[in-house]
């Protein structure tokens, strides 16, 4: 046996759930649920880019894979079957065995089966293939937001990109802070339940992976509508040793456009507000109603004392 397929076979093969054939290979076979449709997504994670070339394997193999559930969750899908391709710069066994472990605690968490994949000599790249079901005709979409809707947040935004700020050296961190916000940065939690919750009661949705503005701007301009935000109603976090001011630039722009979040930002009728109160009683997951769809193109960012902001980042660009 070559070393690469000794190396997929020893950190990357095991007994699936639901796949009628799965590693080992040309091809995986898969059955869909009668009813369902398909939904499919991909994310790629360039080291030096996406993350620190020296970061812990394991929160690496967690995120790798929970970025894409995210995906899955925005539309409403109920993750199932993923394929992971993995450039090496060398064999490194400690490495694989821990990345191997986050990659299938997440796996597991979310009850996905690895299917397939490849790997290859090279600088560090990690790309993920996820694929779900979701009953036909109720997947949520970007552009289906409406005049009127309710802008809503699961969570709390800004602790990854806080976190970031303290490991590139631009602030410091109090330790127990530090601890928290790592923990979004590191070990992100897809909101598959409040998704699958979601199918009959958003009109649109999209996981927060760029920013909140930048994200929300992608439902804006799919579904050709406006909106306005109220900075007083965004949730984050709060400490004693590290206050979040708002009125603050920069940490404005780390709670709105720093990204890596990866909670749901959603737009639903208004008629919905106390089902979707309801659900965030029954779910035990924070979810903050931030604002509304307006028939104006564009976003509109209302202050602490309702002055209208100057929008000047919005979120991460790749080729920026």
């Amino acid at each position: 046996m070559t070393p690469e397929f000794n190396l997929i076979k020893q950190y990357f093969t095991r007994a699936t759930r639901d796949t009628k054939l799965g590693v080992g290979d040309d091809a995986a076979l898969i059955s869909l649920t009668t009813g369902m449709e398909l939904a499919i997504s991909a994310d790629m994670l360039v080291a030096g880019t996406h993350f620190f070339t020296d970061c812990d394997a394991y929160q690496l193999g967690w995120k790798s894979l929970a970025v894409n559930i995210s995906d899955m969750a925005a539309m409403g899908a109920n993750p199932k079957w993923a394929t992971l391709a993995i450039a090496l710069p060398e064999i490194n066994a400690s490495w694989l065995a821990e990345f191997s472990r986050g990659f299938f605690a997440c796996a597991d968490n979310f009850s996905v089966d690895l299917i397939g994949g490849d790997t290859t000599r090279g600088p560090l790249i990690i790309s993920v293939q996820i694929m779900g079901e979701v009953p036909i005709g109720k997947a949520i979409k970007r552009g289906g937001a409406k005049v009127g809707d309710e802008i809503w947040v699961s969570g709390k935004l800004g602790d990854a990109a806080i976190a970031l700020q303290h490991m590139l050296g631009k602030i410091t961190l109090p330790i127990d802070v530090l601890t928290s916000c790592a923990k979004a940065l590191h070990e992100p939690q897809p909101r598959v339940t409040l998704g699958l919750a979601l199918q009959d009661i958003a009109n649109s949705a999209i996981d927060v992976s760029d920013g909140l503005l930048a994200d929300l701007g992608h439902i804006l301009e799919q579904s050709n509508i406006g909106a306005a935000l109220e900075l007083k109603r965004i949730p984050h976090s709060t400490f004693v040793d590290f206050p979040i001011d708002l009125r603050d630039e920069s940490l404005r722009k780390m709670v709105l456009a720093g990204g890596d979040d990866y909670e749901l930002c959603f737009t639903a009728p208004a008629e919905k507000h106390a089902e979707i109160v309801k659900l965030s009683e029954t779910t035990k997951l924070q979810l903050s109603c931030v604002g509304h769809v307006t028939s104006d193109t564009g976003l509109v960012l209302h202050g602490l004392d309702n002055e209208i902001l100057n929008i000047k980042e919005t979120g991460f660009d790749h080729f920026s």
